[in-house]
Order: structure tokens, then sequence, then C-alpha cells
């Protein structure tokens, strides 16, 4: 009979260990790299009446995921999730911080700095005829 001897078995634990962990850490990894958002069905929010939204505001709606703009040219809903890693973000008067890994956005969505290196998503908000605003989030 052939026996593994003790040295001999503690060093293929060794080696299965370490690879098992590297295997690990390079799946976080790509995970990490290749984030692309949730993928959710598209949620429809009725915000309420546009004449609540005088023009100039910023309200947060839908439960905080996204700020309702209202400009002169109309509404635009611009989404509160940082597109660096998908954590919520801080509204402030000149824009949009990342409490996570500290991006910084202006009020339009445009990055200011990293590591956040696309804009926020932003989507047009329609009035219906009796003057209710729908947000199609996607």
């Amino acid at each position: 009979m052939n026996f593994v001897s003790r040295r001999d078995f503690l060093k293929i634990m060794t080696e299965a260990l370490l690879a098992l962990s590297g295997l690990l850490g390079l799946g976080g990894l790509l995970r990490f790299l290749g984030y692309a958002g949730e993928s959710k069905p598209p949620q429809v929010y009725d915000l309420g009446l546009a004449e609540s939204y005088p023009p100039g505001s910023r309200t947060l709606v839908a439960n905080g995921q996204y700020m309702l703009v209202h400009k002169q040219a109309g509404f635009t809903a611009i989404n509160t999730s940082c597109t660096h890693l998908g954590c919520r973000l801080t509204p402030g008067p000149d824009g949009f911080s990342c409490p996570c890994h500290g991006s910084h956005f202006d009020l339009n969505g445009t990055v200011l700095s990293g590591p956040a290196v696309k804009v926020l998503n932003s989507q047009t908000v329609e009035p219906d005829r009796d003057g209710h605003l729908f947000l199609q989030a996607f």
C-alpha cells in the first residue's frame, strides 16, 4: 500500500487552499470590474400633479431612487445610483456625492471626480393630459 506522508498531505492541502483562494479572489475581481448595474423590470411611478413641483425644484421621488428636477424646459428624473458600483448617492446643493467610494457628480449628473466615469442616467418625465407626472424607471 502506498500511503501519502503527512508532509505530502499538508503540501497538497496548502496548494489546494491557495488555488481556491485565488479563484475566489479572481471571481470577486471579475464581478467588481463587470458591474453593469441592477437589471430589474421597468416600474412606473405616479409622481403626482406637475403643479406640485415648482420650477427650479429638485425633489427625491420613488423612494429616493430618483431626483425629479423641474427646469424651464420640463421635467427630468436623475437616477441616484452611482454609476461606479450602484451605491445610493447623497444629494447636496452642488450635486451628488457617493458615500461609498467618493465619486462626485454635478446637478446634471456629470462626473466631477471618480472613481465613477459614466454620467448618471436620466429620463424625461412628461405629464399626462390630467397633469399627473409618470416616471418609467428601468
